[in-house]
């Protein structure tokens, strides 16, 4: 396993340990086998390495992992971090004001609340409540 030089007293020793089982260390003084009992068992070395498995690529070689691309809905109220939608505050057809809570989202373990970015009335609620969301999707078109 390893092998260690040692002074002592001016005296030189080659010590080569073999293996170590629990608490026994097979060991090799200057070529003279011992078995050394120790005080403590040993420290398991568990070294696992796993590496990440490979994105899935089509024949050609390209990502399968597609990210879905930036919505372009005219009035659409947007959310700004990724969260889950703990309450929808509105409903279809509802006039709403500027600053008006429309939904509730729970981001980061604190809930944040969603407002109307315009006065109007809302015309498609695109989320329920539970659902998760990712950054800068649609929640709720304001027309």
């Amino acid at each position: 396993m390893k092998s260690f030089k040692y002074t002592i007293n001016g005296n030189v020793y080659k010590v080569h340990i073999n293996s170590v089982v629990d608490d026994i260390a097979e060991v090799e003084v200057n070529g003279t086998p011992y078995n050394v009992k120790m005080e403590k068992p040993a420290k398991k070395q568990m070294v696992t390495l796993k590496r990440p498995a490979q994105a899935p690529t089509t024949p050609t070689g390209e990502s399968v992992i597609t990210r879905p691309a930036a919505s372009t809905t005219q009035g659409a109220v947007k959310t700004p971090l990724p969260g889950v939608i703990l309450q929808v505050k509105c409903n279809v057809g509802d006039t709403v004001k500027r600053g008006q809570t429309l939904l509730i989202l729970e981001a980061m373990k604190m809930e944040n609340n969603i407002n109307a970015d315009r006065d109007g009335k809302i015309i498609e609620i695109k989320v329920h409540k539970g659902d998760s969301v990712l950054e800068g999707a649609d929640l709720v078109v304001i027309g």
